[in-house]
């Protein structure tokens, strides 16, 4: 199993790892350590060239929205009757068939 993290502070020899019947291993202590993987920590694991190669993963907090928040962004951005073609005619861009531009300026 090979880290892409530097591991040069780890300066302990190759570990075998035992894989459990669920397909868990435990990464040691002191690797852990070095490699400041607390608690909880998230790695991604791949497969990469007859290797598994665990890098610790970057977390990005996302925000999330409301049914009701996207409802009314989605509301508050649709064309009015009419719309959609004056601005078609104005920027000279090609119109679709009539169905498709009215589903469009709901």
């Amino acid at each position: 199993m090979a880290l892409s993290r530097s591991v040069s502070k780890f300066a302990a020899p190759k570990e075998n790892l035992v894989v459990s019947p669920r397909g868990q291993v435990t990464l040691p202590a002191a690797m852990r350590k070095a490699l400041g993987l607390g608690p909880s920590a998230i790695v991604t694991a791949e497969a990469r060239d007859g290797q598994i190669v665990l890098s610790p993963a970057v977390v990005v907090e996302t925000e999330t929205y409301s049914s009701h928040d996207i409802a009314r962004w989605l509301a508050d951005d649709r064309f009015a009757v009419g719309e959609r073609a004056r601005l078609v005619r104005k920027i000279g861009g090609k119109r679709r068939s009539t169905r498709s531009a009215r589903a469009v300026d709901r």
